[in-house]
């Protein structure tokens, strides 16, 4: 009984030792891919054509953003938009494009009027707050 539980051991042994080595060595310290997931809340400021934006895109980069020239009423047009991290620090700007589709918004993120992402939204907050699930166009 005593060999056969040693052989039982000793193959138990070999087993995982092939199981590890079949593991890339850097696969513990592999962060997962992002997911290409962003969301951004748009809110209408004091100033008229002026947007105020809390942004976030896969959990990893989030911050403050600011979009102006957009029309005087509601969230229907054309904007210039630039969004920081959360330290203060520069990310990214873009034309910003958002339009009515029934109930709900098309919103399209341009550099040189190459469609950079894309996005659809609602009007949240008694129609305060323009909500805008997005992704980056790359595929």
């Amino acid at each position: 009984m005593l060999y056969f539980k040693k052989t039982l051991v000793s193959i138990a042994a070999s087993i995982a030792l092939f199981a590890a080595s079949n593991v890339p060595a850097n696969a513990q310290s592999e962060t997962p891919k992002a997911v290409n997931i962003g969301f951004v809340l748009y809110t209408k400021s004091k100033t008229p054509g002026t947007l105020t934006a809390r942004w976030n895109y896969a959990n990893r980069h989030f911050g403050p953003g600011l979009a102006t020239g957009g029309p005087e009423r509601g969230f229907v047009g054309n904007y210039h938009v630039r969004y920081f991290y959360e330290n203060g620090e520069f990310s990214d700007e873009y034309d910003l494009k958002v339009e009515k589709n029934g109930s709900f918004f098309d919103v399209t993120w341009l550099v040189d009027d190459v469609v950079q992402a894309r996005g659809v939204g609602m009007l949240v907050e008694e129609g305060a707050a323009l909500a805008v699930g997005w992704r980056r166009v790359d595929d």
